[in-house]
């Protein structure tokens, strides 16, 4: 089994939203994706998705977004991306799912010697100038999550399994530095982290690794519209 990570397909079937205009990274993306997926993954791999996978509003509108990525290969996990709108309760996407595709919030899930946990996070403090009540409150917030996700991965590694974590948001600033976020992936044993989020001008390494933990950026415009292989 092999495990590929691509993020922020920001898929539009239902009502299209042309994302070219954003740049030419994004000029026939989607076909660019299918063709690098077909190429790439076979039935038994994974595909992590870490959010921003659909411009849909409502739930119910996702289904031609998740239709048309289930005629790829392999099993295919995601969580919510801050653009995620249609996103509700957990219990109310995973009802949705088609066959082969899994949604993580901040709980986990163990395939084979591999366990994968995530959630969205958020902007992290970057020291100098201070965060607004609510981004502090939302972090916050999210920092409780993280630990969550992190400790229903743990209680399930009974054998040394691999952790993997989906995260949407980066966990550290352009300058890379260490942080509350950094920490607990640590204190968890993380082995990988894949995240997304940032677009066009990039100033992280789309591959770091930091005290034993691997960091993999994978917004697709970033990563040339091709899955990064993880494992």
């Amino acid at each position: 089994m092999k495990i590929f990570a691509i993020s922020d397909l920001h898929l539009s079937v239902n009502n299209p939203k042309p994302m070219d205009i954003f740049g030419p990274a994004w000029d026939n993306y989607i076909d660019k994706i299918f063709a690098d997926w077909r190429e790439k993954v076979s039935g038994d791999d994974l595909v992590l998705m870490a959010g921003d996978f659909s411009w849909a509003m409502k739930l119910e509108e996702t289904a031609p977004d998740f239709a048309m990525i289930n005629t790829l290969p392999g099993k295919k996990i995601i969580i919510r991306g801050n653009h995620d709108y249609w996103w509700k309760s957990i219990s109310a996407v995973r009802e949705v799912l088609p066959q082969n595709f899994y949604a993580i919030q901040n709980d986990a899930l163990k395939f084979g010697d591999f366990i994968i946990c995530g959630t969205r996070l958020w902007n992290v403090p970057d020291g100098t100038k201070k965060m607004t009540p609510e981004n502090e409150k939302i972090y916050k917030r999210e920092l409780i999550r993280l630990e969550l996700t992190l400790q229903d991965a743990k209680k399930m590694q009974t054998n040394d399994e691999k952790i993997v974590c989906m995260l949407h948001y980066p966990p550290y600033t352009f300058r890379e530095e260490d942080n509350e976020v950094t920490a607990l992936l640590e204190k968890y044993g993380v082995a990988c982290v894949v995240y997304g989020h940032i677009h066009a001008y990039c100033r992280q390494h789309l591959q770091l690794e930091k005290h034993g933990v691997r960091y993999f950026l994978t917004s697709c415009d970033i990563v040339e519209n091709k899955l990064t292989q993880i494992y």
